[in-house]
């Protein structure tokens, strides 16, 4: 027995009627009884052409709720998202804490490390040596210290 699947499983949406789900079909409903009435109320008044250039910002939000989607979020969360973006973020400002006195500071700090770092490098491993002075002035090393000798 083998059953089809759709490869795009989460994007499956349960259609109501005329292809439309419940929530496009409750906010198309809505839209359409918004703008008739708001047409049919103005074109007593200011004609035809007028009324519908009136309805078209009343219907549209009220549609768009029900189709558009974006990342998930419906069109009035997405349009939340932007005014917020657009009045209530305030800029982004950088003040800077380094001064020239600081960042020489800095360096001279890094030089004093470096200075400590030679400083062990030019240190010999084990004993130190110590030199002798005879009574005639003449220098001698201790037997300590002595050099191994190449063996032959």
């Amino acid at each position: 027995m083998i059953i089809e699947i759709n490869k795009d499983v989460d994007r499956y949406k349960e259609s109501v009627a005329l292809g439309l789900t419940a929530k496009q079909l409750i906010f198309s409903i809505l839209a359409v009884v918004g703008g008739g009435g708001i047409v049919l109320t103005l074109y007593k008044h200011i004609g035809l052409t007028a009324s519908v250039y009136v309805a078209i910002p009343v219907v549209a939000p009220i549609a768009l709720q029900g189709f558009y989607n974006f990342h998930g979020m419906s069109f009035l969360e997405v349009m939340g998202k932007k005014l917020k973006m657009a009045f209530s973020n305030r800029p982004l400002t950088y003040i800077s804490t380094e001064s020239e006195k600081t960042i020489k500071r800095h360096h001279a700090e890094e030089a004093m490390k470096t200075a400590k770092q030679q400083k062990k490098q030019k240190k010999p491993k084990g004993k130190p040596t110590t030199i002798k002075r005879d009574p005639k002035g003449r220098n001698h090393k201790t037997a300590d210290d002595k050099m191994p000798q190449k063996v032959r």
